[in-house]
Formats: C-alpha cells, sequence, structure tokens
C-alpha cells in the first residue's frame, strides 16, 4: 500500500444546510460564523495544520461565495493599507491560501457522502488524501488531523477518527471496534452504520475525519446505493476494509456539529470562551441571561 505524504484534503461541501433555514436560503452553512470566522475556515486550519498543501472542494450550486472566500480581495486589501488596519490585514494574509493550492469541483446531484468524495477523484489522483467534513470543528490545543497524520505515518493503511458517546446513543453514529493497539491509534476490527440499540461493538463514533487509500474511488465508482438511498461512505470502507489495514484514531478534544443549531450556538459558546479577549464577557453574558431570559411559548 501507498505509504505516499498526505497533501491533499477533500472538503465536502455541496450539502443545502436545511436544518438552517432559513438562514442558509442565500448563504451556504459552511459561511455561517463561529464567533468571527465561517465554519469552513475552522476545517481549513486544521488541514493546513497538518501540512496539508492542496485543498479541494466539492461543491454545488450556490456555493461561489466559499471559492470567493479563499480568493484575494484587492480593494478590501486596498482599503485596509490606506486606513492602516494592520491587524484584519495580517488575519486576512494568515488565511489565505497560496496561488493555485485550492481547487474547486461539482456535485451536480446530491448523491450522499460516498458520491461526493468520487467526485473528487480527478483531483486527488492515485494518492491518499484526508477528508474532513465541514460540518465538525474541532477544539483542542493540537490538530485532530495533525494527530492522524503521524498515526498514518507511522501505521500506514487508512486512518478514521474517533470520540466517545453515550453508549445508550452509539445507534444513532458510524461505530468502530477496538481491535489490538498501534502506535498512537489501534486497528478497527469492524465498522457498523448506526447499529440497532444494544448491538453496537464499542461506543466509539466517527466524528468526521479520514485519511483513505485511493483505492477508494474504484470501490466509490461503482458501489450501490444504501441508506437514504445515497451512496455511502462507509459501505465502501467495508470494502476497502477486506483488502486495506484501518487504524482509529481516538479524539479527545472537543467536537461540535454545526450543521445543527444547538451544535452551532454551543460551539460560538465554547470558541467565545476560548479566546482571552472575549472570555470573562461571553462568561458573564451567559449567567446574565440564563437568569433572565424565559424560553417563548
Amino acid at each position: 500500500m501507498s505509504r505516499k505524504k498526505i497533501r491533499k484534503a477533500v472538503f465536502p461541501v455541496a450539502g443545502l444546510g436545511t436544518r438552517f433555514l432559513p438562514a442558509t436560503k442565500a448563504i451556504p452553512k459552511e459561511m455561517l460564523t463561529v464567533v468571527d470566522k465561517p465554519v469552513i475556515q475552522y476545517v481549513v486550519d486544521e488541514a493546513r495544520a497538518a501540512g496539508i498543501e492542496h485543498f479541494i472542494f466539492v461543491t454545488g450550486r450556490n456555493k461561489a461565495v466559499i471559492e470567493d472566500h479563499f480568493d484575494i480581495q484587492f480593494e478590501l486589501n486596498a482599503t485596509l493599507r490606506e486606513r492602516n488596519k494592520t491587524e484584519p490585514l495580517n488575519k486576512l494574509s494568515a488565511m489565505q491560501p497560496e496561488a493555485g493550492t485550492t481547487s474547486f469541483t461539482r456535485q451536480q446531484v446530491p448523491l450522499g457522502l460516498g458520491h461526493a468524495v468520487w467526485c473528487a477523484r480527478e483531483l486527488v489522483g492515485d494518492e491518499p488524501f484526508a477528508l474532513l467534513l465541514p460540518d465538525m470543528i474541532m477544539q483542542s490545543q493540537k490538530s485532530c488531523m495533525a494527530s492522524m497524520v503521524e498515526l498514518y505515518e507511522e501505521a500506514g493503511g487508512n486512518v478514521v477518527a474517533v470520540q466517545e458517546c453515550d453508549p445508550a446513543e452509539a445507534h444513532k453514529y458510524g461505530i468502530v471496534g477496538k481491535g489490538r493497539d498501534v502506535h498512537t491509534g489501534f486497528e478497527i476490527s469492524q465498522m457498523v452504520e448506526k447499529p440497532k440499540p444494544g448491538t453496537a461493538p464499542s461506543n466509539l463514533f466517527i466524528n468526521g475525519r479520514y485519511i483513505l487509500q485511493p483505492e477508494i474511488f474504484s470501490i466509490l465508482a461503482t458501489q450501490e446505493r444504501g441508506a437514504g438511498n445515497e451512496i455511502q461512505l462507509t459501505d465502501a470502507m467495508l470494502t476497502l476494509a477486506r483488502a486495506q489495514t484501518f487504524h482509529g484514531f481516538h479524539y479527545r478534544g472537543r467536537t461540535f456539529d454545526c450543521g445543527s443549531p444547538e451544535g452551532f450556538i454551543e460551539a460560538n459558546i465554547a470558541f467565545g470562551l476560548w479566546r482571552p479577549d472575549m472570555r470573562g464577557h461571553v462568561q458573564s453574558a451567559i449567567e446574565r441571561l440564563s437568569a433572565e431570559v424565559k424560553p417563548t411559548e
């Protein structure tokens, strides 16, 4: 199996964001802001911290603003320079990808995560790649993907990040079985998508971060539709696992599902509390509003 460097990352950003309507009627859900950065920026920053060099976005209609976000706005930069706004100019410069390191391709029909990944095949080519689901943003001192890359470099194969959930909630997630320890991770003995209550092999759920070998593309090309009449990535991984090893990385930081309003609000609170310049205000506001605001009828 390939032990090439992980250079490329795929971000499936074609989703409609129906759980956030009407906010996402004209604005992609990936561009909703957590504190002062779009959700997608957190995920790209995580990939960059892992040494990723090429960022591949699988988009859909009405997602052009994502491409604009990662481009240079000459008028904005010129205005900031004229007004000596050094701090915001430096922020924009720090998040700007180098020329030629972002690629965009279309998923014309919403046929599931597996299909979205398959749409990136020509841009990824014949090399292993990272896959980061943009709804899930992580909060930890060290990038989740950076730790996964380290595990991959030692163990090879495919790597999936997992976290613990309440065992009673395991039927809501993709769950893995834990085999023997390998370096900073473990061998995955089973993968089950939304197991029936009481049948899960563990309480370790797949949290939206993957390192996959390119052979996944040929499997996805002929993968039959599964749950929800969509091409499921988990089904393709199960097929790939017959020929290749899968390792789990037990991520112990915080994960926020920004695809749901509850997770999105929680992420804003957590990242606001994480910032020294905002922590005091956010903490006091939470305490005050918790006492004052009553739910509407």
